[in-house]
C-alpha cells in the first residue's frame, strides 16, 4: 500500500446517498477525503454542520462494484448490501476521489492479499460448494428458495450467474414446463415462473441474450404465464411470439447472424414492454435498451453497408409489375427502420437518411401518403414524419429541388393527402407536416469578424443566407400564388353556404385543421399571410364557423381572432371592425351567458384583453357599435369597464372652446402645457363688438405725444418698464437695425434739453386720457388687451411692446391695430414709433420730427 499516493488534504464538499425502500435517503452534507491509515484505504465524508461526526466511513475493497456515473457522482455497494452514493458539488473532486479509488483496487489485485470482500480465489471456492440440485418436478421449491438465499448478496448473484450460464441450468429447467402443464400441476408451474423470474433479474447479459435465443426463449416464455400473482389467469405469450406470420421477409438477408439480432431484438421488445412490464427494475430494465440499441446499431450498419440491398428494396416501391402486398411489406420494412434510426445517435441516423433519400425515399412517401389502403398511408406519414424530426431543412432542401426541376412538391402531396383523408390520425401527421415544412428560416444576424478580414463570411452564415432566401421564394412565388389556394379552398367555399348546420364530421376535422394552419402562418408568416387572408378574406369565412354546431370548431375560429387581436396590428383590427366580426362573438356570449364554459371563457378573455391592453381603436368600435348589448351583459364586470373605460378616453379629450385668453390672469400665455393638446389649435378668439369698434375709433387723441410726455402719461396709468412688460418671447423684427424695444431709462428721458413744445401738447391733459383709459379697461378684464390698449394710445413703441408680449397668440389683434396706425390717414404717424436711448439723437430727432408735425 506504500505505493499508493493519498489524495491531498483539500476537503472535496459532497453529499452522501443510502438506497432505502429503492429511495435515495439523504444523510447529510459533509467534505469526502481519502485516506491511507494503517495500510487500510478509506473514504471519509466529515459533517458540515459538526466536523467531529461522520457521515461515511468506508473502506475500499477490490470489488468492481464502484461506478462513477456523470461527473459528479460515484456509486457502491458495501459489503453489507447496502447501496450507496457519493454526489459531487465540483466534477473535480469527483475526479481526485475517483482515481483514489481506482489506483486503491489496482493495488488490491495485483497484491492479491486478503480482503473483506471475496476475491478471486474466494469466489471460485465459495462457487464449488453452490450446487443446485438438478432439476427435476419434486424438488423445484427446494431450487427456489436456494436462489433466493444465494441471491440475496451481490457476491452471491455474482456466483450463481456464472453457475447458470457454466452449467446450461436454463435449458435443464425448459422440459419441466411441458411436464408440468401435462401434470396440469399449478404449483409447479408457479415455482417455474418465479425461478425464471430470478434467473432474469440477476441484471446479467449473458443470461438475457440467452434466454431469447430460438431454443430456449419459448420454454422460459412458456414458464412466464404462469404468474403466482395471477393464480388464476394464464397468459398466450407463446402464441403470440410462434405465430410466423408477424415475421415479413421482403428480401432475403444472406447473413444469418443479423437475421438471429433481427428476431432477438424482436423478443427483446416484447419481453420488455409485455411480459416483464410490471417486475422490472431500473439495472435490468437497463441491461435490456442496451442489447436492443447494440442489436439495432448493427441492423443498421449492415443494410447502409449493403447499396444492392437497398437498390432491391427501394427499386420494388417503383416496380409496376410487383404485387400491392410486396409493395406493402416493403413500405413497412422501411418504416420499421426509420423506427430504428430514432434511437440512434446524430451522426448514424443522418447516414441512414441520406442513403434512403439517394436512394428514393422521397419517391416511396409520395406512393404511400397516395395510396388506397390506410395501413400504407399510415405508413408513409411515419416515415415522413420521423424524416421532419431528424432534419426538416434537408426535407425542405429537397422540396426546393422538386419545384426548380417542375416536378410536384412533396408540399402538394400533403395538401392533397390532408383534403382527402378519412383516417383521423393521417389527417393530424399531415397537418403537422404542413406546418413544419412552411416553417420560415430566421436570417441569423451576420458575425462580426476580424478587421483583419472584414470582406470574408463564415461558409455556415452564408448556407444560412442562402435557405432563408430559398424559403422566402418557396413561400412568395409557391405556395402563397399557387398551393395556398388549394389549401384553402375548402374554407372559400363557404362563402356559398347559407348555414352549418349540415356540415359533417370529416369538414369539421378539416376545417378546424385549416384554421389551425392560418393561426400558424398569421404568427410566422406576418406580411405575406396579412395580405393573403385580406385579399382573399379569410377572415370572413373563419367568422361564419363561429355560427356551426360544434363548439371546438367554435373554439378554434375564436382563436384565430384572439391570434389576431394578440398581435396588436392595425390592419387586422381594422379588418375586424369593417366585417363587423364582433358581432358574431358577442352572440356567442349571449348565447352561452351565464354557464361559465370553455366557450364563454374564451370569447370574455378575448374582451378582457382588450380592455388590459387598451386597444382604444376596438374599445371605441365595440362601444359605439354594441352600447346596447354590451349594457345588457351584467354578469362580469368586463363590459362595464369597456364601457368606463370608453367614457374616460372621451373625458381627457380636451375642450375645443379653451384658447389663451381663458387662462386667469397670473399665467402667462406660453405656459400652456400642450400646444396643440389631442386637437388641432383653435386660433387667436375673435374680438366682441367693444372690443373692435374701439380700436377702429379714431379721435383727436390718437395725435402722437413727444416721448417725455408718453413716459409721463404710462407711469401715471400705472404703466412701467418692470419686467412683467418685457416681451414674452423674442420674435425677429423685419427692420431690426431701426427698431429698439427696450424701454428708455427715466434718467435718458429726465435729460433731454430743449424741448420745444408741440401743438399735440394742447390737448386734454394726461389726467383726462387716464380717466378714460381706466372706464375702458373696466370693462376689458383681459391684462394683455390692457397692455395693448394702453401702450396704443401712448405710442408707437409701446403698441411694439405689447405686441412682443402678447406672443403669437395676439397676432390678430396686433395686426388690426397695425394696420390702424398705418393707414393713410395716420401715415405720417408712423414714423414716430422710432425711440433711440441716446439722449444726443433723442433731442436731434425730437426736434427735426416737431417741426414735421407742426
Amino acid at each position: 500500500m506504500a505505493l499508493i499516493v493519498p489524495p491531498s488534504n483539500e476537503k472535496k464538499r459532497v453529499k452522501v446517498y443510502e438506497l432505502k425502500n429503492n429511495d435515495w435517503f439523504d444523510r447529510g452534507t459533509g467534505f469526502c477525503t481519502g485516506r491511507i491509515i494503517n495500510d487500510e484505504s478509506k473514504i471519509y465524508v466529515e459533517s458540515e454542520d459538526s466536523p467531529e461526526r461522520l457521515l461515511l466511513e468506508t473502506k475500499i475493497t477490490k470489488d468492481d462494484g464502484y461506478q462513477k456515473q456523470q461527473d459528479t457522482l460515484i456509486v457502491w455497494t458495501e459489503t453489507s448490501g447496502i447501496d450507496m452514493a457519493l454526489s459531487f458539488q465540483e466534477a473535480e473532486g469527483c475526479a481526485t476521489i475517483w482515481d483514489f479509488v481506482s489506483q486503491v483496487q489496482q493495488q488490491l489485485l495485483s497484491l492479491g492479499g486478503p480482503d473483506d470482500a471475496l476475491s478471486d480465489d474466494a469466489m471460485e471456492s465459495f462457487a464449488k460448494p453452490l450446487v443446485l440440485p438438478q432439476p427435476e418436478i419434486g424438488n423445484l421449491d427446494d431450487i427456489e428458495h436456494a436462489m433466493r438465499g444465494i441471491a440475496s448478496t451481490p457476491q452471491g448473484r455474482d456466483a450463481l450467474a456464472k453457475f447458470v450460464i457454466s452449467e446450461d441450468y436454463i435449458r435443464k429447467l425448459i422440459p419441466l414446463v411441458e411436464m408440468a402443464e401435462d401434470l396440469e400441476s399449478l404449483k409447479d408451474l408457479h415455482w417455474l415462473c418465479n425461478i425464471m423470474k430470478m434467473l432474469i433479474l440477476l441484471n446479467d447479459s449473458q443470461i438475457i441474450d440467452h434466454i431469447v435465443n430460438e431454443e430456449v426463449v419459448f420454454g422460459v416464455i412458456g414458464a412466464l404465464e404462469y404468474d403466482p400473482d395471477f393464480p388464476n389467469h394464464k397468459a398466450n405469450h407463446r402464441r403470440y411470439l410462434k405465430d410466423n406470420s408477424r415475421y415479413k421477409e421482403v428480401l432475403s438477408i444472406a447473413d444469418p447472424n443479423i437475421t438471429r439480432k433481427i428476431h432477438a431484438t424482436w423478443r427483446l421488445t416484447y419481453l420488455k414492454d409485455v411480459v416483464l412490464a410490471r417486475i422490472l427494475d431500473d439495472p435490468t430494465f437497463g441491461v435490456l435498451n442496451s442489447l436492443i440499441f447494440f442489436n439495432q446499431v448493427d441492423i443498421i450498419s449492415h443494410l447502409q453497408n449493403n447499396p444492392g440491398y437497398l437498390e432491391q428494396l427501394f427499386g420494388i416501391i417503383d416496380n409496376p409489375t410487383a404485387d400491392i402486398k410486396r409493395k406493402r411489406d416493403a413500405v413497412g420494412f422501411i418504416q420499421s427502420c426509420c423506427a430504428i434510426a430514432k434511437s440512434l445517435q446524430v451522426t448514424p441516423r443522418a447516414t441512414l437518411y441520406t442513403n434512403f433519400i439517394n436512394h428514393g425515399l422521397l419517391r416511396v412517401i409520395t406512393f404511400a401518403i397516395l395510396n388506397k389502403e390506410a395501413s400504407i398511408r399510415v405508413a408513409g406519414t411515419d416515415i415522413l414524419v420521423a424524416m421532419i424530426d431528424h432534419d426538416p431543412a434537408m426535407v425542405r432542401a429537397y422540396i426546393y429541388k422538386a419545384i426548380n426541376e417542375k416536378k410536384t412538391p412533396l408540399t402538394e402531396t400533403l395538401i392533397e393527402l390532408l383534403l382527402v383523408e378519412v383516417d383521423l390520425g393521417v389527417k393530424a401527421q399531415a397537418a403537422d407536416a404542413i406546418k413544419v415544412l412552411l416553417e420560415p428560416q430566421p436570417t441569423q444576424p451576420p458575425q462580426q469578424q476580424p478587421q483583419s478580414q472584414p470582406q470574408q463570411q463564415p461558409p455556415q452564415a452564408q448556407s444560412q443566407e442562402a435557405i432563408a432566401r430559398q424559403t422566402g421564394e418557396f413561400l412568395s412565388k409557391h405556395f402563397y400564388d399557387n398551393s395556398a389556394s388549394k389549401l384553402f379552398q375548402p374554407l372559400k367555399d363557404l362563402e356559398k353556404r347559407e348555414t352549418l348546420n349540415d356540415i359533417t364530421f370529416h369538414e369539421v376535422q378539416l376545417f378546424n385543421h385549416l384554421v389551425e394552419i392560418i393561426i400558424y402562418l398569421s404568427r410566422t408568416h406576418q406580411f405575406r399571410s396579412k395580405y393573403y387572408i385580406f385579399s382573399e378574406d379569410i377572415s370572413s369565412r373563419i367568422a361564419q364557423l363561429l355560427s356551426a354546431p360544434q363548439k371546438h370548431l367554435k373554439l378554434t375560429a375564436l382563436k384565430f381572432f384572439r391570434q389576431c387581436i394578440g398581435l396588436q396590428d392595425e390592419y387586422y383590427n381594422r379588418q375586424i371592425m369593417q366585417k363587423n366580426h364582433f358581432a358574431p362573438i358577442l352572440n356567442i356570449v349571449y348565447e352561452t351567458m351565464p354557464r361559465d364554459n370553455l366557450l364563454n371563457s374564451a370569447c370574455l378573455e378575448l374582451f378582457e384583453y382588450i380592455k388590459r391592453e387598451n386597444i382604444k381603436q376596438l374599445i371605441e368600435h365595440l362601444v359605439e357599435t354594441f352600447r346596447s348589448k354590451l349594457q345588457e351583459i351584467t354578469y362580469v364586470d368586463t363590459f362595464e369597464s369597456l364601457l368606463h373605460r370608453y367614457e374616460q378616453m372621451q373625458g381627457f379629450n380636451p375642450d375645443a372652446d379653451t384658447t389663451l385668453f381663458s387662462n386667469d390672469s397670473t399665467s402667462t400665455p406660453n405656459r400652456t402645457p400642450n400646444v396643440n393638446g389631442n386637437q388641432r389649435w383653435q386660433g387667436v378668439k375673435e374680438m366682441d363688438a367693444v372690443e373692435e369698434a374701439y380700436f377702429n375709433t379714431s379721435d383727436d387723441e390718437d395725435e402722437p405725444l413727444p416721448k417725455a410726455v408718453l413716459s409721463k402719461a404710462a407711469k401715471m396709468n400705472g404703466v412701467t418698464t418692470s419686467p412683467m412688460l418685457k416681451s414674452l418671447v423674442d420674435y425677429p423684427d423685419d427692420d431690426e437695425d431701426s427698431m429698439d424695444t427696450t424701454p428708455p431709462e427715466p434718467e435718458e428721458l429726465g435729460t433731454k434739453p430743449e424741448l420745444e413744445p408741440s401743438p399735440m401738447l394742447q390737448t386734454p391733459p394726461p389726467e383726462r386720457l387716464s380717466e378714460k383709459r381706466r372706464r375702458e379697461e373696466d370693462n376689458d378684464e383681459d391684462e394683455l388687451g390692457k397692455l395693448s390698449s394702453t401702450k396704443r394710445r401712448n405710442s408707437g413703441s409701446s403698441a411694439s411692446n405689447t405686441g412682443s408680449a402678447a406672443g403669437h397668440n395676439t397676432l390678430k389683434r396686433k395686426k388690426g391695430f397695425k394696420n390702424d396706425r398705418d393707414s393713410p390717414t395716420n401715415g405720417p404717424s408712423a414714423k414716430k414709433i422710432e425711440i433711440s436711448l441716446s439722449a444726443k439723437k433723442a433731442v436731434s430727432e425730437a426736434g427735426s420730427k416737431g417741426d414735421d408735425g407742426g
